[in-house]
């Protein structure tokens, strides 16, 4: 605020003045952007400084100068200050008195300035100057800023009234004009009222004190109403075209969560199968190890064997049956050696096939749940956007009625009470009808397309999506049968080495038996090593059937495990068929909102239907009693002519009565 006085200050001193005490007061108490200099006599060295400081002030958004003798030299001068500002939304130009300069420096501001939304000029001399408020209204028709327009008491004629109505028709801004207490009259009315179908945002149109006679004021008020009505229809399509952009990006937004969901759940999975691929690692580890244990095991007891039969030399006899049970026993272990070994392959191959197959239908049912999720979210939106669609068409069906009932009762009371209206203004009311019924049934139209369309958007986003899942899925069960093809290589390396190592063990054995002949001397040395052998080799039976027993509670954990899962996935396949059920009853709701909307649509073609018959029935209407009135002027017409001619009869048998009277002869002649 302090800025603006010294700027004031500044400015009255460089044009050689002293600034006024009263302005710089009201520049100090200035408050929330507006200046009240209400009733202060403004000199014009005054007026230039505050037009130069309008050019630049950037806080002011409200300037008040009404009641201030402003001259035409001062009313200028600020005029000019305010062409360039682009922050004043509000000015007050009450009482000053403007005429010819004034009003062409008005003009001049309504085409250059674009912030000015509220002009008040209320009490001053427009009206009195016919070019120059021609000026104000070419400058007012090319405005697009201004809301509010107030001309009270500015001595405006018929023609000021049609250079408005003019400038009405260019005009796409203005929404509140006030022309009260002026000199329209009828000409200036009709004017207004001829203009007025052409404009669509003026809502508010004061006319009272302008001897303006009744119906085309009623004309005046049913326009406002008009364009009232369109701008809440206006406002309401805004709000509807609102709601419905949140909503799409409501949608776009869930249909983000729902992918990023999917491949969080594609993740997890591929984390479950690496862990599961991990520990079979683990526990195909552990059973190499323990083979290679036995391995050890078998070796250790070869080279006891050769000892023993090194010792059992001096003995033939207890060699050979040594040396057969030592083979049977040898065959045996092999034999069970090997069957254990099928035998855990095979429940290894059953184990990984039943866990693919687990996880494959885990998968599937997985996959199934989500994508009946997302049709039961899909059939809900769709109920909802239903539901909502046919609570706007029943609102619209009654406002519809009532709007037609009114406009009948309406036009029913207009041609009870205004018989004597021209023909012009019956035509301009038909065609105002037909324009608002097209607008409707466009309105309807429009919103139709608009959610078919919406709908079909939708639909391909669905489909994008679910291609999209199933190529997750494709690509998901391409890595499983990789990771499932390096297990079985793994496994058939691992059997190789078996049997290799398995030959090398035979040929060992062999050779062995070559060296057993030469063994024998020394068999009666070592039978103490022999029966040391004999206790180990208890002990190793011992721990070979700690591993077996360690490998039954493995195959019952696996089986265990299996029953799990078989539980799991009953359980999954009743909650789906649960689902179904439930997405089944949804379907039949469907269907019977789908057969109302059926309904709904084939009485709104009814009501159509009868719409139409109603307007034709009030053309039909219209047309006669257009005749009536014809009718009615040309009667009046033929009685103004009878009693045309008996008044012309009566003068002249007055006339012949008075020149043939006596009295005549007496009078002198005129």
């Amino acid at each position: 605020m302090e800025e603006l006085r010294r700027a004031y200050s500044r400015l009255c001193k460089e044009s050689g003045a002293e600034p006024q005490e009263s302005v710089l007061q009201q520049l100090q108490e200035l408050s929330r952007g507006r200046l009240d200099l209400a009733t202060q006599s403004l000199t014009v060295d005054s007026c230039r400084a505050l037009g130069k400081l309008l050019q630049k002030g950037s806080l002011l958004t409200e300037l008040i100068l009404s009641d201030c003798m402003l001259s035409e030299e001062g009313a200028t001068l600020l005029l000019q200050g305010l062409c360039v500002n682009t922050v004043v939304r509000f000015l007050d130009l009450k009482g000053n008195n403007l005429r010819a300069t004034g009003a062409e420096a008005l003009g001049k501001l309504l085409r250059q300035n674009k912030s000015i939304q509220s002009l008040t000029l209320e009490w001053n001399s427009l009206g009195t100057w016919e070019e120059a408020f021609a000026t104000f209204c070419g400058a007012l028709a090319a405005n697009s800023a201004l809301r509010q327009l107030d001309l009270r008491n500015n001595q405006i004629s018929h023609k000021g009234a049609e250079e408005l109505a003019l400038a009405l028709k260019s005009n796409a801004s203005l929404q509140q004009l006030d022309l009260r207490w002026n000199h329209i009259g009828l000409l200036g009315g009709r004017a207004l009222v001829n203009c007025l179908p052409s404009n669509r945002t003026l809502w508010r149109l004061e006319l009272a004190g302008n001897s303006i006679p009744g119906d085309v004021l009623r004309a005046v008020e049913q326009a406002m109403d008009h364009n009232q009505d369109r701008q809440t229809a206006f406002r309401e399509n805004q709000a509807r075209t609102h709601v419905l952009s949140k909503e799409v990006q409501h949608l776009r937004e869930e249909k983000s969560k729902q992918f990023l969901d999917l491949m969080e759940t594609i993740d997890r999975q591929r984390e479950e199968m690496a862990r599961s691929s991990r520990a079979s690692a683990v526990r195909v580890g552990q059973l190499q190890e323990a083979l290679d244990e036995r391995h050890s095991v078998i070796k250790a007891l070869k080279a006891k064997l050769q000892m023993a039969e090194a010792a059992l030399a001096l003995s033939e006899q207890k060699a050979r049956d040594l040396g057969e049970l030592l083979a049977a026993a040898e065959q045996e272990r092999r034999s069970q050696a090997q069957r254990q070994a099928k035998e855990h392959r095979l429940e290894q191959q059953e184990a990984a096939e039943r866990e693919s197959k687990l996880l494959r239908d885990l998968s599937a049912a997985n996959e199934k749940n989500l994508l009946l999720r997302n049709q039961v979210d899909e059939l809900e939106r769709k109920a909802k956007s239903q539901q909502e669609q046919l609570f706007l068409a029943r609102q619209e069906l009654s406002n519809t009625a009532a709007e037609l009932k009114l406009r009948a009762v309406q036009a029913e009371e207009r041609l009870e009470l205004e018989k004597k209206r021209s023909r012009q203004s019956l035509e301009d009311s038909e065609h105002l009808r037909f324009t608002e019924v097209e607008h409707m049934t466009r309105h309807l139209e429009e919103s139709e397309r608009a959610m078919q369309e919406r709908v079909q958007r939708l639909e391909a986003a669905r489909l994008s999506l679910e291609e999209e899942l199933s190529r997750a899925k494709a690509a998901a069960l391409s890595e499983r049968s990789q990771a499932e093809e390096e297990l079985v290589k793994a496994k058939n390396q691992v059997r190789l080495e078996e049997q290799q190592r398995l030959a090398h063990l035979e040929e060992k054995l062999r050779l062995l038996a070559q060296a057993r002949d030469e063994a024998q001397s020394a068999c009666l040395q070592q039978k103490q090593t022999v029966a040391d052998a004999q206790a180990r080799a208890s002990q190793l039976g011992l721990q070979v059937e700690g591993l077996q027993r360690r490998l039954e509670e493995l195959q019952q954990e696996l089986r265990n495990k299996d029953q799990e899962k078989v539980a799991e996935v009953t359980r999954v396949r009743v909650e789906l068929q649960e689902q179904k059920g439930r997405l089944k009853a949804e379907l039949t709701a469907q269907e019977a909102l789908k057969e109302k909307v059926a309904a709904l649509e084939r009485h709104l073609k009814v009501i159509a239907s009868d719409h139409r018959e109603a307007l034709l029935d009030r053309e039909s209407e219209n047309a006669s009693l257009r005749e009536k009135l014809r009718l009615k002027e040309a009667e009046i017409a033929r009685i103004r002519d009878e009693e045309a001619q008996r008044a012309s009869f009566l003068q002249n048998a007055v006339l012949a009565y008075v020149q043939g009277s006596p009295l005549r002869t007496l009078s002198p002649q005129k």
